[in-house]
This record gives structure tokens, sequence and C-alpha cells, in this order.
């Protein structure tokens, strides 16, 4: 069992009808039918929506989206119409709204991976695959793989695991035309923007992207190239063979496993709050990120 420890009652504003309470965001429509997206500072771990919110964490995870859209739009377009927040809407919701064109979204997590590490270490050392992809003997976690693979997976409801499954599986569920172009986009927008985070210091180890249709063109949405949704690293501190250092909520599962919390995440009991020093460490660690990527001081 999994979830959120406490559910969120969503806000009701007026014009806007509430569609969806996500991990960290919540999902509206306005009256032209477009979609309204707030991102909370609400943070997730093994699978559950945590009690204590990191701050800052929507807006950082908004504007650094925002940031990779800009340099990725002759890869693919996006979803994005706007950024004002809608009339009527609570002043908190600046900086973290995002006004979005509804599409038809294709329900698969597109994953690159550059290096071995996660889910995927632990596929490789049982069958020296990761979704069906034979990768050489001897890699470790950590190792920089031969070339960026593409390693989708099913999506899943909140509280429940997405699971990793083979490029053949995804052409069977949404066709082979589809599928061949949801491997391009994300491998080239993985590998662009493993050059333009590798410039400024950082291994952006791997990611995860959700495309949808306008039409017959293929748009990416969502979030894109963030903490929540990519594992980035110091590269002067690479170090293949371990855990490598991150600038995520690694602190928040490190926590969350270790004896001072409690926690056992196995037992269908949910993890405790969190204490005020990880809550600081893990809103540096996304600031850090933010600023290193973009280069601009986070206000």
């Amino acid at each position: 069992m999994s979830g959120f420890v406490e559910k969120p009652e969503p806000l009701q504003v007026p014009g806007l009808v509430h569609l969806h309470t996500g991990k960290v965001r919540e999902l509206y429509q306005n009256e032209a039918g477009d979609l309204v997206m707030v991102a909370s500072d609400r943070t997730s771990a093994y699978d559950w929506v945590l009690p204590t919110e990191i701050p800052d964490k929507g807006r950082i995870l908004t504007q650094l989206s925002l940031w990779w859209f800009d340099r990725l739009a002759d890869l693919v377009p996006n979803h994005v119409l706007s950024t004002e927040p809608p009339a009527g809407a609570p002043a908190d919701w600046a900086g973290r709204t995002l006004i979005c064109k509804s599409l038809r979204m294709v329900p698969v997590e597109c994953v690159a991976r550059g290096y071995l590490t996660g889910s995927g270490l632990v596929e490789y050392r049982e069958s020296r695959t990761v979704c069906g992809l034979a990768l050489p003997e001897g890699l470790v976690d950590g190792s920089e793989l031969p070339a960026p693979i593409f390693t989708p997976a099913t999506k899943a409801a909140v509280g429940e695991h997405d699971e990793n499954v083979s490029y053949e599986e995804v052409a069977r569920q949404v066709g082979a035309d589809t599928a061949a172009q949801l491997r391009q986009a994300t491998l080239a927008v993985y590998g662009r923007a493993r050059d333009i985070a590798r410039e400024r210091g950082v291994i952006l180890a791997d990611t995860k992207f959700e495309f949808g249709f306008e039409d017959e063109t293929l748009v990416i949405a969502d979030e894109v190239l963030t903490p929540d949704s990519s594992r980035f690293w110091p590269a002067d501190q690479w170090q293949p063979g371990r855990a490598q250092p991150s600038f995520d909520k690694q602190f928040v599962r490190d926590w969350l496993t270790s004896a001072e919390s409690g926690w056992d995440r196995h037992s269908e009991q949910p993890p405790p709050p969190l204490p005020q020093h990880i809550v600081d460490a893990t809103r540096a660690k996304y600031v850090e990120a933010y600023e290193r990527l973009t280069g601009a001081a986070w206000e």
C-alpha cells in the first residue's frame, strides 16, 4: 500500500474545473479547454507522497522546465501557452503555474539513460539487460553506457510503481510509428540536455519525459529535466562503483531508509514527517541544480 500520506483538498478557483491531483501537480481546465497545471511543494519517495513539503520546490520545477523548454524548442514543440495564473487564482500560484495545450497523451514514461543506476542497475545485475537491451559485461553503479538508451516504462497511478517495459511492448501498445517517434525524440532531447549540463559541470545520468499529440504533431509535456524527473550528478565527483552524490531528493530517500526515521519502507505504514534539516538540505540541492544549470541566482 502507498499513495498520499495526507491527500490535500484541491483549491476551488472560479472559472476552473479541477481534474486531477498528482504527486506534485494539481491539474485544472479553464473555460477555453486549456489545462492549468500548478506545481505544489509536495515531494514523493518510494511511491508515497510525503506529509512534509519542500519550500520553493514547485516554483523551481516550473522555472527550470521553462528554461529547458526554450533550449529544446527546435527539437520538439512543448505544451506551454502561458505562465500567467488565471484571474482569481491565489497569489501563491505565481511562478508555479503553466497554462498548457490539452494534448492526446501517450501513456508511456519515456526514459533515457546515459549512465547505469536505479532500476536499470537492478535489472542489469540480474540479466545484463535494461528493458530487454543487452549491455556489456563489467558495468557498475554509475557506469557511463556505450551510448544512451531508450528504456520506456508504463505510466502508473499515484501510489503505484512504473514498470519498465521493452521497446517492442511500447510498439504493441501505441503502434510502431508512435513508438519510433517517442524513441527518436527522447534520445534527441536527452543528447541536447546532456551536452548543456556537461558544459556546466553536471552529469545528466538519466531522465524521463512525457509526450502527447496535438493533431499529428508530437509535443513534449508536463515537466522536463528537473531534479524530480532526472538524476543530476556533480561531474567532478563522479566515481563509478558507488552511489553518486546528486542534485535531487536523494537526501529524502536516504533519511527515510535510515535508522533515524524508524520507518520500514516495506511495511504498509506511511512514512513519517521529514525533520527540518532534511527539508533544508533537499531545498538547497534543488536550488543548486537550478543555479548550476541556468547560471542564474534563485530569487
